[in-house]
């Protein structure tokens, strides 16, 4: 890192403009002096700011030349060398215009090099966007994503676990990310730079590591837990399935759930921690370490299989306390005077038994805690009344971390007191969306803060770790340049964090400012935002509930006459093995480098392999396999009006899956049909039903980046006109099965009780809107997956589809449980008989056992038999065996109905 002599020593260079133009930041300037600075920038300095899309780096850009030994260049993860830069986000360009009109733009020299200056690659930076130096204000970020910008990552664990690399080269990869990550944030100017929020596979599971609970299918026998053990737990393995994965809180990656018992043995077993900040700082960066922490760990747990439901998970924290404490006394020992300690459960309904953990845990970790600084961090909304006071009243604490975006209810609890000379780390900044912040309207808040609690003692962060937004919007060459200029992906947040810092220390970039003002009023008055005639048609839907005119059991009764299926008939929940040659092709037709009709011959090609290998196995209703689809969210918004892509705007869901959400910026409509084409060419494939698949529209929105200037159930509302029409649509065409997945409808529950009635009635209305104009006899499915569903039951009920397929192996059966307990469910039902997310093929005999299990809480008549989720992720090879187990263990179950009557 550079220190401040250096910035200091740098010497200004003027040039000549040349005549080239630029036309990406001519369109950002504002007039023909600034025009020609911008050109003279860029055509001199162009390779520095790496626009383009062959920058396959993670933070800063190729340098063209080799440096002298010992300098302090970088490389990426192509070998190239680079020099840490500013990143050009969309309001940054301003900045540079700006700065250089008044003498501020500088050429940096490299460490070692005299004659830095007279170098066609120049590095330069503005001295307002560098935060004087790195004299950082009083800034944080929560977390950061972990993948890479083109997902490095992910390519790494995958080739690791195919036996393709090995465990040094995948270590080496994530040592770069970690490298660039906590570099690219120094740079900017962060102050309080955290570690430990990388994770090979989730930071709960990293936990769980750290403690040593590794559950004993495992065979783990003590010692320093590696990949073997630790990718196990997270995937299982050929001999053991997988820990349970469920949604974390409302968002959509999910974490792998800790399996605790009363006996479970905690030992350090995992150092990774106090690993990572050694590393940061042998970097020359100082981190906080990232822990999660040992409440929220246990409320987040479950009982291990065979532990009674009623055992108290909380009466495990006098076990766990000793290994944090030495986890805290390591990382005091490498140098650490922060700690964070995530504790988002305090945003939740909790009891006084549950608030009483908190105060007890950290009464037990304060003589450990003395002399460190201990943040601890909340997020994903307000904190109740009960909880703000439990965690105001911590001992050893210094600072508290609120969400201020979903939680602005929190600021009248601050108003109300907060503790004297302790920090406040003001989330004030987006983590779960990537719109670009109003910087005046946070600005205003944080100086309210800052005359409630202090001066100097308001620290500018994200609302939660910004693992849940796209990395790098520069990244994306060819989006939109009036939306892009609306948006702030992670890198962007880390700038808008800093760029807060600043002004309420009274340094404010009006430069800056006045950008970001100007990309809002954009956005605000675009005519392609509105479409009066949509939001009139989704106003219309208020007067009524949108049942379908008959119930569930004569329908079903229409149905069968119509369908004529077994007892316990078999499907799927929708997609096929996606391989290599599939996605080329969708990106090859993409790029127009295909013809359409090679196109649809290679699909059709697809589609007719899927349906034969589904004839053979004797299943009984089958789906086209999806291969015209590259995710279940983006093929629907790419076809309908009001939505945006990216082409790297990646988020982490689990592991190494990771998804692109579409960006909602305006009102949707459905200008034409979307997937009849390729429906009814299945069907006429087979005189099996073949189910029409969609995506329900409460799942498009919440695997979207949602636009924020209305309410999220208007823009639902809108999404459901437009799927009822293709609903219509694919019953017209003479498909009698259409499956409309509301996978994500218990994960945007809210995460408090007194929210939930609001969501849930507008959210199953919506489902209901999409298909109750269709007859009897048109079968709707829905499919739910990876959430506690027993709690919203009645809520599923109330949905008023046909067939509900859901998720249930992976959770140890716990959904079963709902049914024990005297729930009555009318309509089909098929919970999942084995894991789609793992590898392991499941026996015969063990999902034959599991149809018994729910032979025992539901009636045959209703029961379905299918897996988990669907088949995307897996291989042919995978897919084939367990199939074929799974259609096996239905025809045993129905030869043994059958003899019993």
């Amino acid at each position: 890192m550079r220190s401040r002599h250096d910035h200091r020593s740098v010497h200004r260079q003027r040039r000549a403009a040349p005549q080239a133009s630029h036309p990406f930041l001519l369109r950002h300037a504002r007039d023909h002096v600034k025009h020609a600075i911008v050109i003279a920038l860029l055509s001199r300095w162009e390779p520095t700011i790496g626009l383009h899309t062959h920058h396959r780096h993670v933070s800063g850009v190729p340098h063209r030349r080799a440096n002298p030994a010992g300098d302090q260049t970088r490389r990426n993860f192509a070998g190239q060398r680079y020099v840490p830069l500013f990143r050009v986000g969309p309001f940054l360009l301003e900045n540079v215009v700006e700065t250089h009109m008044s003498g501020g733009i500088e050429c940096l020299p490299e460490h070692g090099d005299e004659h830095a200056g007279k170098q066609s690659g120049d590095a330069f930076r503005a001295h307002n966007l560098c935060s004087n130096g790195y004299g950082a204000m009083a800034s944080h970020i929560v977390g950061y994503p972990r993948m890479g910008p083109k997902r490095e990552l992910k390519f790494a664990m995958e080739s690791f676990w195919d036996g393709k690399s090995s465990a040094e080269e995948l270590q080496k990869v994530a040592a770069d990310l970690r490298s660039s990550i906590w570099k690219q944030m120094a740079d900017a100017g962060i102050k309080h730079i955290p570690s430990n929020t990388f994770s090979y596979y989730d930071q709960v599971l990293d936990t769980t590591a750290m403690l040593g609970a590794v559950p004993s299918r495992y065979n783990w026998n003590g010692g320093e837990i590696g990949f073997d053990i630790y990718f196990s737990m997270a995937r299982g393995n050929a001999i053991v399935p997988a820990m349970e994965m469920t949604k974390w809180f409302d968002t959509n990656y999910h974490y792998i759930v800790p399996e605790l018992s009363p006996d479970v043995k905690f030992s350090y077993a995992s150092h990774k921690a106090v690993e990572e900040y050694k590393e940061a700082k042998a970097l020359g960066i100082d981190t906080v370490p990232v822990l999660v922490g040992p409440v929220s760990y246990l409320l987040l747990s479950k009982p291990a299989k065979g532990v009674e439901r009623s055992f108290s998970l909380l009466s495990l924290i006098d076990k766990i306390i000793p290994i944090y404490k030495e986890v805290v006394a390591e990382l005091r020992a490498a140098g650490a005077s922060w700690i964070q300690f995530d504790e988002p459960t305090l945003v939740k309904d909790l009891d006084t038994h549950q608030l009483q953990a908190f105060t007890h845990a950290y009464a037990e970790l304060e003589s450990s805690l003395s002399g460190l600084n201990v943040l601890i961090e909340t997020y994903f909304a307000d904190v109740p009344a009960e909880a703000y006071k439990t965690l105001t009243s911590l001992k050893a604490v210094t600072a508290y971390g609120f969400d201020l975006v979903r939680g602005a209810k929190t600021l009248d609890l601050i108003k109300e007191g907060f503790p004297s000379g302790k920090y406040l780390f003001a989330g004030v900044v987006d983590g779960r969306n990537i719109w670009a912040n109003n910087l005046a309207s946070s600005l205003s808040s944080l100086q309210a803060i800052e005359g409630i609690v202090g001066k100097d003692k308001v620290v500018v962060s994200t609302s939660c770790s910004l693992l849940h937004t796209a990395v790098d919007l520069v990244n994306e060459t060819k989006l939109d340049q009036e939306i892009k200029s609306w948006l702030a992906f992670a890198a962007q947040k880390v700038i808008e964090v800093n760029a807060l810092a600043k002004a309420l220390s009274g340094q404010k970039d009006e430069a800056f400012f006045a950008a970001n003002a100007a990309a809002l009023a954009s956005r605000k008055s675009s005519p392609r935002v509105t479409n009066e005639g949509v939001q009139k048609a989704a106003a219309a839907l208020k007067g009524s509930d949108h049942r379908r005119a008959t119930n569930v059991s004569a329908r079903l009764e229409a149905q069968q006459k119509n369908l004529n299926l077994p007892i316990l008939p078999t499907t799927t929940i929708g997609s096929f093995p996606q391989h290599a040659d599939l996605r080329r092709i969708r990106r090859e037709f993409k790029a127009n480098k295909i013809s359409k009709e090679d196109y649809v011959n290679f699909i059709k090609e697809e589609i007719n392999k899927v349906v034969k290998i589904q004839e053979e196995l004797d299943i009984d209703v089958l789906v086209h396999g999806e291969p015209e689809r590259n995710d279940m969210v983006e093929y629907f918004g790419e076809q309908l009006s009001g939505f945006a892509f990216t082409a790297n705007g990646w988020v982490q869901s689990y592991g190494s899956r990771c998804v692109k959400p579409p960006i909602i910026y305006g009102d949707v409509s459905r200008p034409e049909p979307m997937t009849v084409f390729w429906s009814s060419m299945a069907q006429s494939m087979t005189k099996r039903p073949m189910k029409g698949m969609l995506t329900g529209p409460v799942t498009i929105l919440n695997w979207s980046f949602v636009r924020d200037d209305q309410p999220r159930f208007e823009t639902c509302y809108q999404i459901a006109l437009a799927i009822k029409d293709e609903v219509e649509d694919l019953e017209k065409a003479g498909i009698t099965v259409i499956q409309i997945d509301e996978a994500a409808l218990r994960e945007g529950l809210p995460l408090r009780k007194s929210e939930e009635a609001f969501y849930l009635n507008w959210a199953v209305h919506s489902f209901r809107i999409t298909n109750c104009g269709v007859k009897d006899t048109t079968q709707i499915h829905t499919h739910m997956c990876y959430s506690n569903f027993n709690d919203i039951i009645h809520s599923i009920i109330d949905m008023d589809a046909d067939v509900i397929t859901i998720e249930n192996s992976r959770s140890d059966e716990k959904l079963l449980s709902v049914f024990r307990e005297g729930v009555k469910y009318g309509a089909g039902i098929g919970p999942g008989v084995y894991d789609i997310h793992s590898p392991r093929i499941p026996p015969t005999e063990e999902i034959a056992d599991r149809i018994t299990k729910m032979l025992a809480v539901l009636e045959s008549h209703v029961l379905w038999v299918n897996p988990d989720c669907g088949l995307k992720t897996r291989k042919y090879a995978e897919v084939k065996p367990a199939l074929t187990n799974m259609v096996t263990a239905a025809k045993l179950i129905r030869t043994q109905l059958a003899s019993a009557k």
